[in-house]
């Protein structure tokens, strides 16, 4: 396949250009680095253009003979789309809009659309599967379940071919440690944790530890980044015309807030300060996939589902690069 990646240069972007070529394909990586970071695309060539710039777009696709697009490029911040919904409609909907034009004109007509979890909302059941209600309680959220419908859309109007790839808890490292997690400023619990082991924050606040969980914390379905790639691919793989699928990532079990903390404590051997602080409005006790639609229909099965793999592996990246990709 020659595949043109948005978004790239970002976390989960980089991940996927290597999977991609170590499965043989060709991937150009087309990324406007206003969250993703140069350094971080080793294996395919960079074009530094907005997916916005649909002249831009199209002439990438053309000029690389683009059969398939993986399509990245998002903000992903939930608390920050309910202050600015306009910006999560307008980057993440609208231009996934005009990316799909792009490629009709272009004559591209299969793309992996990167979804989320947060389409589900409040889950009325453990574990999640894709049949579940679809009710997201933030923009964030609801600007991926728009992009979801207009490729359903699109399928059967157009005879074009999706799958959207809904993710958990995203976290870890390639184990090569040359790549991993930079994101500014970061907000994801595991690389939070790993800075208080490296000493760059006092402690960490655990938002609430009153809820209907083992020990009170909230539970997540964490999924080793490098396990996420390799549904990318073959996902990528598998397209074919008229198709809109939608597929649950995740590992299938929950760990606690106050798990990962210790499971950290044990890699880092750091004490890991953390004082519990108050809930925070709109985190559900638990969220736990079932991937087993995954498992079944692109034969993909996580290999890193270990917390303690995941988080050495996030803590090797960040060990080594103490200032990220500035380093």
């Amino acid at each position: 396949m020659n595949v043109l990646l948005t978004g790239g240069a970002g976390y989960i972007g980089s991940h996927v250009t290597r999977a991609l070529a170590e499965a043989g394909h060709r991937c150009v990586v087309v990324d406007n680095l206003c969250k993703g970071h140069a350094t971080a695309v080793s294996e395919a060539e960079l074009v530094v253009a907005d997916v916005a710039d649909g002249r831009a777009m199209r002439a990438a696709m053309s000029d690389h003979a683009i059969d398939t697009v993986i399509h990245l490029a998002a903000f992903i911040e939930a608390a920050e789309s309910v202050a600015e919904p306009d910006k999560y409609f307008r980057n993440n909907t609208l231009i996934g809009l005009m990316l799909l034009d792009a490629m009709r004109e272009a004559g591209v007509g299969r793309m992996v659309f990167s979804s989320t979890a947060a389409v589900y909302g409040q889950p009325e059941r453990m574990p999640i599967d894709e049949d579940d209600r679809l009710d997201p309680i933030n923009p964030y959220g609801a600007s991926k379940l728009c992009v979801e419908w207009m490729l359903r859309a699109y399928a059967q109007a157009y005879k074009m071919g999706f799958i959207s790839l809904r993710y958990f808890n995203v976290a870890g490292a390639d184990p090569a440690g040359d790549i991993g997690e930079d994101h500014r400023p970061e907000t994801h619990l595991i690389p939070l944790v790993l800075q208080v082991a490296m000493g760059k924050h006092e402690q960490m606040s655990i938002f609430g530890d009153d809820y209907e969980t083992d020990d009170g914390t909230c539970v997540r379905d964490y999924i080793h980044v490098c396990d996420l790639a390799d549904a990318h691919v073959l996902a990528a793989e598998r397209i074919g015309r008229g198709c809109a699928d939608a597929y649950n990532l995740g590992n299938g079990a929950g760990f606690s807030v106050r798990q990962v903390i210790e499971t950290a404590r044990q890699v880092t051997g750091s004490k890991i300060p953390a004082e519990v602080g108050p809930r925070r409005p709109g985190d559900p006790p638990r969220l736990i996939a079932s991937s087993q639609r995954a498992m079944d229909g692109l034969g993909w099965r996580p290999k890193r589902a270990e917390l303690s793999t995941i988080i050495e592996h996030a803590w090797a990246w960040h060990n080594g690069h103490p200032d990220g990709y500035a380093d």
